[in-house]
C-alpha cells in the first residue's frame, strides 16, 4: 500500500519523488508513529510500581511540565505546561512517573478537555489521593495558522477530584502554587 502521504503530496501539486520530498513519506510515518504511541502504553508499566507510603499530607505539585500532542480535529499539534497537584493519601508516586502518565494520554489525538481528565483520572487510581487537580494551558496549531489566526490565545483546562474539589482552601492553594 502507498503511504498516505505520497498519494497527498500528489494531491496538491507537489512531486513526491524530487531530492527533497523521497523520504518524507517514510519519515512522516514514523513521526505520525511517535507521536501517536500513547495508544500502545500502559499505565501499570509507566507507572513500574513506583508508589512510595507516606504519612504527610502536604500537597504535591509538579507543575510546568512540557507538553505536546496532536488535535483530533486537524491533527495540527497543540503545546503548552501541565501542572499536577495532589494530597497524598498513604503513597507518593516517583516523580518523573506523572510526566510519563502525561506523554502516554499526549501522545494520542485527542482535545485538551479530555487530556486533562485522562491524567487526573489514571492519576486518581494509581495514587488514591484525598484530592487531585490537573490544569493544562496550552496554544494550539488549529487556531494560530488557520481559521481565526490568533497567535498568543492560549486554552486552559482544569479537572479537579476530592479534597481539591470539595474544599475551596485546599483548591485556593493549588491555584496560587503554581501560578
Amino acid at each position: 500500500m502507498e503511504n498516505p502521504l505520497h498519494t497527498f503530496l500528489s494531491s496538491i501539486g507537489e512531486d513526491p519523488n524530487r531530492e527533497g520530498l523521497q523520504k518524507t513519506p517514510e519519515r512522516w510515518e514514523k513521526a505520525m508513529a511517535y507521536l501517536t504511541s500513547g495508544y500502545e502504553q500502559n499505565l501499570d508499566e509507566i507507572v513500574n510500581d513506583a508508589l512510595f507510603p507516606t504519612d504527610t499530607d502536604g500537597m504535591v505539585i509538579v507543575k510546568d511540565i512540557e507538553c505536546y500532542s496532536l488535535c483530533e480535529h486537524h491533527v495540527l499539534p497543540f503545546f503548552g505546561k501541565v501542572h499536577v497537584g495532589y494530597v497524598p493519601g498513604t503513597h507518593v508516586i516517583g516523580l518523573s512517573k506523572i510526566a510519563r502518565v502525561i506523554d502516554m494520554f499526549a501522545r494520542r489525538l485527542q482535545v485538551q478537555e479530555r487530556l486533562g481528565q485522562q491524567i487526573c483520572d489514571a492519576l486518581e487510581s494509581v495514587l488514591k489521593p484525598k484530592g487531585i487537580g490537573v490544569v493544562i494551558e496550552a496554544e494550539h496549531f488549529c487556531m494560530m495558522m488557520r481559521g481565526v489566526e490568533k497567535q498568543h490565545s492560549k486554552a486552559v483546562t482544569s479537572t479537579v477530584k476530592g479534597l481539591l474539589k470539595e474544599d475551596p482552601r485546599t483548591r485556593q492553594e493549588f491555584l496560587e502554587l503554581i501560578r
